[in-house]
C-alpha cells in the first residue's frame, strides 16, 4: 500500500521554504532592519532641521504627525520580508512537528483492512524508532526497535520515493514459515481465532475473518478462499533472497540482521515482504499508532492496534 502524505510529500518543499523564509528573516533582523533605522534617523533629523530653521525664520509650519508618519513609511518593511517574516515560523514548526514527532498520511488502499481503511487520515511517530534526519531519513539517536505487531511506516525498498504500511510479522533473526495461509514463527504456530465474515464493501462479497495472536499481539485479519497463499510468479528477485524458500505451500524466511518481514493485514490483496523482500532499518519512518479523522466515516477515529 503506496501511502500518500498529507498536502503531499513535501519535507523537501517544507525544508527549502523554511531555509528561504529564515535567511530573508535573518537578513532583515541582522541587517536590513539596521539599514532602515539608519535612514529613518538621517530623514528625521533633516526634518527636525527644516522645521527648526522654518520656526526661527517666523514660519509656522502644521506638522502634527507628520514626523511620524514619515519614520513610519522608512520602517515599514517591504510586503515579501514581511510576508517571509511571518511565514518563517509557522514553516519552521510544521517543518520540526512532521520530521521529528508525527507526521499525517492517508490510508489509499485496501491492503490494511480490517485494520485500516481505504480513506483514513493516520498519524505516525517519527521518533518511536529513533530520531532520524529530515529529507535524508537518517538515524542519529537510537531509541527503541520495531517489534512484532507493529503497525509501520516504510520507504518502500523498490521505490524510495513511496511509504508504504504494513505490519511488522518478523524481526532480525526470527524464521517466518507462511503455509496454507498460517504463519509460524520461530518454530511456534501462530494462534488464530475464527471471527464472523468480513463484508467487503470494494468488492461487496465476504472474506474470512481470524483474531491472529502474533506472539501476544492480537489484530484481526482477512482471508480470501478464492486466492492461493502466494503467488510465485509475482516474487521479484530482493537482497538477502537466499534467505527465502520457496514451495507450493508456502514459504520460509530468515530475516536478516537489520530488515524486517512486513505483511498486510488483508492477506490475499497485499503486496508485501512475500514478493518484495525485507525493509532494511534505514528505510523506516515510523509507527502508526492513531486515526485522526475519516470523512466518510467518523466511527473510525481512534487508536491502531
Amino acid at each position: 500500500m503506496s501511502l500518500q502524505v498529507i498536502l503531499g510529500n513535501f519535507a523537501l518543499i517544507l525544508f527549502v521554504l523554511m531555509v528561504i523564509t529564515g535567511v530573508i528573516w535573518c537578513l532583515d533582523v541582522f541587517y536590513l532592519a539596521k539599514q532602515r533605522r539608519a535612514a529613518a534617523d538621517r530623514a528625521l533629523a533633516e526634518y527636525d532641521a527644516r522645521t527648526a530653521k522654518a520656526t526661527a525664520d517666523g514660519i509656522k509650519l502644521d506638522n502634527l504627525g507628520k514626523r511620524g508618519e514619515l519614520e513610519a513609511g522608512i520602517l515599514r518593511q517591504p510586503t515579501w520580508i514581511e510576508y517571509s517574516g511571518s511565514f518563517f515560523p509557522v514553516i519552521a514548526l510544521v517543518f520540526f512537528l512532521r520530521s521529528f514527532l508525527y507526521e499525517p498520511f492517508k490510508i489509499p488502499s485496501s491492503s490494511m483492512v480490517p485494520t485500516l481503511l481505504v480513506g483514513d487520515l493516520i498519524l505516525v511517530n517519527k521518533f518511536t524508532y529513533g530520531i532520524r534526519l529530515p529529507v535524508i531519513n537518517k538515524k542519529i539517536i537510537q531509541i527503541n526497535d520495531p517489534q512484532r505487531g507493529d503497525v509501520m511506516v516504510f520507504k518502500y525498498p523498490k521505490d524510495m520515493s513511496q511509504d508504504y504500511i504494513k505490519r511488522v510479522i518478523g524481526v532480525p533473526g526470527d524464521k517466518i514459515t507462511y503455509e496454507n495461509k498460517r504463519l509460524t514463527v520461530n518454530g511456534v504456530e501462530v494462534k488464530y481465532t475464527p471471527l464472523d465474515d468480513y463484508l467487503n464493501d470494494e468488492r461487496l462479497v465476504y472474506n474470512k475473518q481470524f483474531e491472529e495472536n502474533l506472539t501476544g499481539v492480537s489484530h484481526r485479519i482477512l482471508n480470501d478462499d478464492s486466492k492461493p497463499t502466494y503467488s510465485r510468479e509475482a516474487v521479484d528477485p530482493f537482497p538477502h533472497n537466499e534467505n527465502c524458500t520457496y514451495r507450493y505451500e508456502g514459504f520460509t524466511c530468515v530475516v536478516p540482521a537489520g530488515n524486517y518481514f512486513m505483511m498486510g493485514d488483508n492477506r490475499d490483496n497485499s503486496l508485501d515482504s512475500r514478493y518484495w523482500g525485507f525493509v532494511p532499518d534505514k528505510n523506516i519512518v515510523g509507527k502508526a499508532f492513531f486515526v485522526w479523522m475519516n470523512l466518510g466515516n467518523l466511527r473510525r477515529i481512534g487508536s491502531i492496534h
